[in-house]
């Protein structure tokens, strides 16, 4: 016998029910959703959100493209529509209907200054090994983002994980309530969107802890106990009653990191879980790993993952685009490594890559190429030059920079340690045969906006007078 049609994701109907809106045209079966009507699927319901520009303008767009429907707040040509009073609400409706309709769904939520998207896909590894599971995709981790990725959770799911992020106070705790997590964790706490908050870091913290105001009573509240205001993390867990599991590298931790030994091929952590020694090996061998692996276990026990799947899982989780994918490029006299961390950076995140760079064994240099961090507001000027003591720490041997920002960093870099400055990105990238030679070993990083992918991009670009192509050495992971 012939296997029954898969359920659709919703029907234009069951989207009219669920947003309070009305169906005007056919009851179409819808298979995904999306805003952006380049990236219409045949079958997509095509979400009309008002931005920098009206979605309403590329509803005939979407429709030629192949949506099943479109969710408006005004009629629309081209094919059937619902028409709700604001487009935003009615994808949060939409989300917080999926989330309903599938209770048995075990749901985790991840926060924290660094390494938010990482580590959700971490999750998302063991979570697919342990069964149907869903995740967001690339950083879907705002007001928007949140209820597209429950809207487009299957009923058929039984664990999810959702990736919740902020640029200002008072936006992580509502999308909490949308996902309302069985289990949430913060991954750190840094100086990062500081300029939104008048008492800096303090602020950052109370923020990120507001991850687990969402949770189902008696969820698990999983948080760093090795950051400065690990307590601001505890003591909003214990306020609303949840289940505080902590990592970090103290003994009293609920998962603690004992040993991080990086290798050629990855690394090899020792660590005690609930304590019970613990030995295994991971792919990555950033230094932040130690850590971001034990709030992973901690996250997977919490929503039901064996231990032996989340291991299984941690073992074969490459580095994402970005963060951490590394390649070898060959060029005249051999070839360097090129490690792309170009995605984001923060103070946190730039020391944790220096320290990994200066860990790795090199037949040349250990070199940095950085880019402007943003965000930071008043403190910039302080922390861009505190960089430089993170970098000595690390014994790293030359540091190439761009941008107005990297330039403070660069004149508190002491004459040897100085490679070029250029004011722009592009204008560095222009110069990256100039960036590295055989043996080096170079990490690109700094913040998405200030443009560092470029620079990575013109490095990996480069090939041997020969024409020999760089090559990968680590697959891309999937998103």
């Amino acid at each position: 016998m012939p296997e029954p049609a898969a359920r659709p994701l919703w029907t234009a109907a069951e989207v009219a029910a669920a947003t309070g809106g009305a169906l005007t045209g056919d009851d179409r079966p819808i298979g995904g959703l999306t805003y952006n009507s380049r990236e219409i699927v045949p079958g997509d319901l095509f979400l009309a959100l008002h931005g920098a520009r009206d979605g309403h303008a590329f509803a005939a767009a979407a429709f030629a493209s192949g949506a099943a429907a479109a969710l408006v707040d005004r009629p629309v040509d081209g094919g059937p529509y619902v028409v709700v009073p604001d487009t935003l609400r009615g994808l949060e409706a939409l989300g917080v209907a999926a989330r309903d309709r599938a209770p048995h769904v075990k749901r985790g939520a991840v926060t924290g200054s660094v390494g938010k998207t990482s580590v959700t896909q971490a999750i998302k590894a063991g979570l697919d090994l342990a069964g149907p599971a869903h995740a967001s995709i690339k950083s879907y981790n705002n007001q928007i983002g949140v209820p597209l990725t429950l809207a487009r959770m299957a009923i058929e799911t039984e664990r999810a994980v959702f990736e919740i992020g902020m640029n200002a106070p008072g936006e992580i705790a509502p999308l909490s309530r949308f996902v309302a997590p069985h289990a949430a964790c913060v991954t750190t706490v840094g100086p990062v969107h500081i300029e939104a908050f008048a008492d800096g870091e303090a602020g950052v913290a109370r923020e990120k802890a507001s991850i687990f105001d969402g949770l189902v009573p008696g969820g698990a509240a999983v948080a760093n106990g090795d950051v400065a205001f690990s307590g601001v993390l505890a003591d909003a867990a214990r306020r609303l009653g949840a289940r505080l599991l902590t990592f970090g590298s103290d003994a009293s931790h609920d998962a603690r990191l004992v040993d991080f030994r990086p290798d050629a091929e990855g690394t090899s952590v020792s660590a005690e879980l609930f304590g019970k020694p613990l030995q295994y090996r991971l792919a990555q061998s950033g230094a932040h790993w130690g850590l971001n692996s034990l709030c992973v276990l901690l996250m997977l026990d919490a929503l039901d993952v064996p231990l032996e799947t989340g291991l299984q899982a941690l073992a074969g989780f490459q580095p994402l685009a970005g963060r951490g994918q590394t390649r070898t490029v060959a060029v005249p006299g051999g070839a360097f490594t090129l490690i792309d961390e170009s995605y984001n950076a923060n103070p946190l995140s730039m020391a944790a890559g220096f320290r990994s760079l200066g860990a790795r064994p090199a037949t040349g240099r250990r070199i940095v190429v950085l880019t402007d961090m943003l965000e930071l507001g008043d403190h910039s000027r302080a922390l861009h030059e505190g960089l430089a003591a993170s970098i000595d720490a690390a014994g790293l041997d030359l540091v190439h920079a761009a941008g107005p920002q990297m330039r403070w960093l660069y004149d508190a870099l002491p004459a040897t340690r100085r490679g070029l400055w250029r004011a722009t990105a592009a204008e560095l990238a222009a110069d990256a045969a100039l960036l590295a030679a055989a043996g080096d070993i170079v990490m690109v990083k700094g913040s998405n906006g200030s443009k560092a992918s470029l620079v990575a991009q013109a490095l990996a670009d480069l090939q041997s007078a020969d024409g020999a192509p760089s090559s990968s050495d680590a697959p891309q992971a999937a998103r």
